[in-house]
C-alpha cells in the first residue's frame, strides 16, 4: 500500500480536516489545525505531501521521526500541528489495513469508556445554569468554565480590585450550586491572568474545590506555575500549547501541575501523547487531553484515553452531529469505546456540505482602560 496524496479541507466552524488517500483505496483522517491559523498549517501539510506520497502509511513512527527531524527548525504549533493532523491519518489507515481500532495496536484498551466534560456555555449566570442542566439531562457529569465576575466580566487588569474578586467567587460558586456536588467543574484561567492575580483567584477558589485550574498563568512560566502549584491543594492543569514530549518534561521534572493536557491536534499526535503519558505516570501525574476542536481530533484524543492508565478526562466541544455519520453519545457522563478500525469514525460527507470553508480569526481583546492589547 502507497500514499498517493494528502487532501486538507476548512470545515467550520474553525477546523482543519485531512485526508490521506492510498492506491489501495483506504483513507485515513486526521485534524491538522492551529486555531486561527487554519490556512497556515494547510499551507505546512501541503509541503508535507512530497516526502510522503509514494511510501507505505503503516510506517507512521518512522514517518513522525522523519517528518520532525528533517524539518531542522523542531516543532512550535505550526509544524506540530501539522505533523499531529498527518498522524492521525496514518494511524487511522494502518488500523483499516489491519481492521483494529488504533487502541489495539498500543496494547489494547485499559477501559470500556470515556469520561467527557462540556464548556459551560452562556453570558449570564442564570443562562450558565441552566446550560449545565440542560448538559446534566444529556449525561454530562463534568463542565470546564472561566473565571468571570457575577455580571459577566473577565479578568482585565494585572491586579483587580477586591470587589472582583468577591465577584469572581460568588459566580463561582453560584455554579457549584447550580451543579451539584457531585458533578466536577474545572475552571481555566486561559494563560492571560498575571502571577500575582492568579494566586489570589486560586486561594479564593479553593473552599469550592474545582476539578482542576487551568493553565492559571502563560504555560512557558514553569517556574511561577510550579510555585503556584506547591501552593494550593487544587490541582494545576496545562499542555494545550505545550508540543512534544519534550515540552511535558520541564512541567514533570518542576511540578508545575499534576494534570498534564496535551492537545492531540497540537502536541504531536496519538502515540506522542503515549509518550507524555508514560512520562506523566512516572510522577503519578494524569491526563487530560485537550479538545476544543472537531470530531476527527475528539476521535485521536480517544484513542488515547483508552490506552494509557493515568487517565483523567477528555475535553469535546462537538460529539459529529452534522459531522461523523455515528456521532459520539454521552451516557452518565461517557462515551463508549469506539470498535470500529482505525480512528472509528467515518465522516458525513452529505451532512458536511453546507460546512465547508471558514475565515474563522481570533479574538481580538484590548485593556478598557489604556487600549494596550490583552490575550484572550
Amino acid at each position: 500500500m502507497k500514499i498517493t496524496r494528502l487532501e486538507t479541507i476548512l470545515v467550520k466552524p474553525r477546523w482543519l480536516f485531512l485526508k490521506i488517500h492510498t492506491d489501495e483505496g483506504i483513507v485515513g483522517l486526521g485534524e491538522p489545525v492551529v486555531e486561527g491559523r487554519a490556512l497556515t498549517v494547510a499551507t505546512a501539510v501541503a509541503e508535507i505531501e512530497p516526502y510522503l506520497v509514494g511510501k507505505d502509511p503503516t510506517r507512521v513512527m518512522h514517518h513522525w521521526q522523519a517528518i520532525y527531524k528533517h524539518a531542522f527548525y523542531r516543532g512550535g504549533p505550526v509544524l506540530t500541528s501539522a505533523l499531529s493532523g498527518v498522524e492521525h491519518a496514518l494511524w487511522d489507515i494502518t488500523g483499516k489495513a489491519m481492521g483494529v481500532p488504533v487502541y489495539k495496536l498500543f496494547g489494547g484498551p485499559l477501559r470500556d469508556r470515556i469520561k467527557v466534560y462540556a464548556h459551560v456555555r452562556g453570558n449570564t449566570l442564570e443562562e450558565q445554569i441552566a446550560h449545565i442542566n440542560e448538559q446534566k439531562a444529556q449525561g454530562f457529569r463534568a463542565f470546564k468554565t472561566g473565571p468571570r465576575t457575577v455580571d459577566g466580566q473577565g479578568v482585565q487588569r494585572y491586579i483587580e480590585t477586591p470587589a472582583f474578586v468577591d465577584s469572581v467567587v460568588e459566580r463561582f460558586a453560584a455554579l457549584r450550586e447550580g451543579a451539584g456536588k457531585d458533578i466536577d467543574i474545572a475552571i481555566d484561567f486561559h494563560g492571560a491572568i498575571s502571577p500575582q492575580m492568579a494566586g489570589i483567584l486560586i486561594k479564593a477558589l479553593e473552599p469550592f474545590q474545582p476539578m482542576f485550574i487551568e493553565e492559571p498563568v502563560q504555560c512557558q512560566n514553569v517556574d511561577v506555575m510550579a510555585d503556584l502549584a506547591r501552593k494550593t491543594h487544587i490541582p494545576i492543569a496545562t499542555g494545550e500549547r505545550v508540543f512534544t514530549k519534550w515540552g511535558f518534561r520541564e512541567v514533570l521534572e518542576k511540578g508545575a501541575a499534576s494534570i498534564m493536557q496535551p492537545d492531540i491536534s497540537h502536541a504531536g499526535g496519538i502515540f506522542e501523547g503515549r509518550l507524555i503519558a508514560g512520562m506523566a505516570e512516572s510522577y503519578y501525574a494524569l491526563v487530560a487531553p485537550h479538545c476544543p476542536l472537531g470530531p476527527i481530533s475528539l476521535a485521536a484524543g480517544i484513542q488515547l484515553d483508552a490506552s494509557i492508565p493515568n487517565f483523567l478526562c477528555q475535553e469535546q466541544v462537538s460529539l459529529g452531529e452534522g459531522y461523523l455519520k455515528n456521532p459520539f453519545v454521552v451516557k452518565d457522563g461517557h462515551v463508549d469505546l469506539p470498535t470500529a478500525p482505525g480512528l472509528g469514525i467515518e465522516l458525513d460527507e452529505e451532512a458536511m456540505a453546507d460546512k465547508i470553508g471558514h475565515d474563522w480569526r481570533n479574538p481580538e481583546r484590548y485593556n478598557p482602560d489604556d487600549g494596550a492589547a490583552m490575550d484572550w
